[in-house]
């Protein structure tokens, strides 16, 4: 008996995490589209000043680490849950055994 309350008790963490990957499936969705616009100012960003926007730079870095974080957890790789459960990346990505 004891079991099947494990297996019960597996089975609602398994479809709490499917739900949680929809979520995350819908937000990988829309950063896509935020890269694209990113992409499309800095590269007018670059045609009309000549230079790099800096604070695109790091939004693009953090955004792409974003990206890297739904995958982990998309993937099976990660159990922490990316932006908005946790706080928005900074930075390079971190390898999946040190986050």
């Amino acid at each position: 008996m004891n079991t099947d309350m494990e297996s019960s008790t597996r089975e609602g963490t398994i479809w709490r995490r499917g739900l949680y990957m929809l979520l995350f499936a819908f937000c990988l969705w829309v950063a896509k589209f935020v890269v694209g616009v990113v992409v499309v100012f800095q590269f007018f960003s670059v045609v009309f000043t000549g230079s790099t926007n800096q604070k695109l730079l790091s939004f693009g870095q953090s955004l792409s680490t974003y990206h890297y974080q739904i995958l982990l957890f998309l993937t099976f790789n990660s159990e922490e849950h990316p932006y908005p459960l946790s706080d928005w990346p900074e930075g390079a990505p971190l390898p999946p055994e040190e986050q």
